[in-house]
């Protein structure tokens, strides 16, 4: 569909893993992930719960952050989390005027 953001997300599962994944819908990608129906990985893993976003530029930005995520260690991508989200933050405020 046109017009929609693409975003790279990462949930934490009820075992405490992490899972990487893209989708231009967010919240249907999530309710999906908890509904059992979105990856075998997490159907067993249940509850999910949504720790990181990040808005791409379009498909081909986020299948090529995907991957490079999905490459990182599990401390690797809990410190890009950690600083992506301090960035994040730091240009809301920014905008925001504060």
């Amino acid at each position: 569909m046109p017009g929609r953001r693409w975003v790279l997300y990462i949930i934490k599962c009820a075992d405490g893993t992490l899972y990487t994944g893209i989708t231009n819908d967010l919240a249907r990608r999530v309710r999906q992930h908890n509904d059992g129906s979105a990856s075998r990985y997490t159907r067993s893993r249940l509850p999910v719960k949504l720790i990181y976003e990040e808005s791409c530029r379009g498909r081909s930005q986020a299948l090529k952050k995907e991957l490079a995520v999905k490459a990182l260690s599990r401390k690797e991508k809990e410190e890009y989390i950690k600083q992506n989200k301090s960035v994040a933050t730091k240009a809301r405020r920014h905008k925001e005027g504060q």
